[in-house]
């Protein structure tokens, strides 16, 4: 199987990039703009079996712990619309676009792909961020909009370009902190990347690839 892995970071999957030398991998840096060149540009070029987004994420819930690993099976982007009066609108309810509109459908970037079927992991509904924040009011907006169990920087920017493409692809996030949290000593970022890996060369060994 050819097989792309695709990270913000090279941290997130070096113990992967050591035992997998070989292996096709894309750094695309932190963000969603990143995500949306890089990735798009190397679909371009080359057509992949599967592409393997891997990361870290923080959680909106107690339904996931601290290093778990899930597998996202939708996305959005969480801040993108108009924010008044205390309440957050996306574009699609101020008018700016069908939220149905390809690749959206009621305006979520859908995983429906067989692979997610394969794989022995929790299934996670995420959220894509420009700015992570430690903002109380900002956050309660986001989780009571979109009810969402994750937020990352990239997530949505991925699911985005692999759907235009129309790419198989999974995206795999470990929980390293709790939304909101930004005292990095109540992080379990070390554990959480370890368990991320850890997971990926598990999936991998049981597609065959």
């Amino acid at each position: 199987m050819n097989l792309l892995i695709v990270a913000a970071t090279k941290f997130e999957i070096e113990p992967f990039a050591r035992e997998n030398p070989k292996a096709k991998i894309l750094i695309t840096g932190v963000g969603i703009p990143a995500t949306v060149f890089h990735l798009t540009k190397n679909l371009l070029e080359k057509k992949y079996d599967l592409v393997i987004q891997a990361g870290i994420a923080g959680t909106f819930t107690n339904r996931f712990k601290l290093a778990e690993v899930v597998a996202v099976k939708e996305d959005t982007f969480g801040d993108e619309g108009i924010e008044e009066k205390g309440a957050l609108k996306t574009v699609f309810e101020n008018g700016f676009g069908d939220k149905n509109d390809f690749p959206f459908t009621n305006g979520w970037l859908l995983n429906n792909h067989s692979f997610l079927q394969k794989i022995d992991l929790p299934s996670a509904k995420g959220i894509t961020v420009n700015k992570v924040t430690d903002n109380q009011v900002q956050n309660q907006l986001r989780k009571e909009k979109f009810s969402a169990d994750i937020e990352s920087m990239e997530g949505a920017a991925f699911h985005y370009v692999c759907l235009q493409q129309k790419n198989n692809f999974l995206q795999l996030r470990s929980i390293s902190n709790n939304v909101g949290e930004r005292d990095k000593a109540n992080w379990r970022t070390k554990e959480a990347i370890q368990n991320l890996n850890t997971e990926l060369l598990k999936i991998i060994k049981t597609l065959s690839i």
